[in-house]
């Protein structure tokens, strides 16, 4: 594998560890992150798997949905969750957002 080949790999690895970062931060699950990026659950498993690649349109979206730049997007897990909104986080990590009245 080239350099190239082997950078573009390691950059759709860290994309993929950082959506999965960010979905535990606010709590969300794929089925609630599709919704997000009007994308159905089974493209965003196939991407968390890497047997699809997240497009430059899913990393708008992403973007958008999450509310941080692209360039905070694609620095890392770690450098992405902290730019999150404080009203984006869950209030337990990897815990769901959603109220259930009874």
């Amino acid at each position: 594998m080239g350099k190239f080949a082997a950078a573009l790999s390691s950059s759709e690895r860290t994309l993929r560890i950082t959506v999965a970062a960010l979905m535990r931060a606010c709590g969300e699950n794929q089925t609630k992150l599709a919704e997000g990026l009007r994308i159905t659950q089974g493209q965003v498993s196939r991407k968390q798997r890497g047997q699809a690649a997240w497009s430059l349109g899913d990393i708008d979206r992403l973007s958008a949905h999450y509310e941080i730049p692209v360039p905070d997007l694609l620095c890392g897990p770690t450098h992405a969750v902290e730019k999150l909104s404080p009203m984006r986080l869950a209030a337990i990590i990897g815990g769901s957002q959603e109220v259930i009245t009874v």
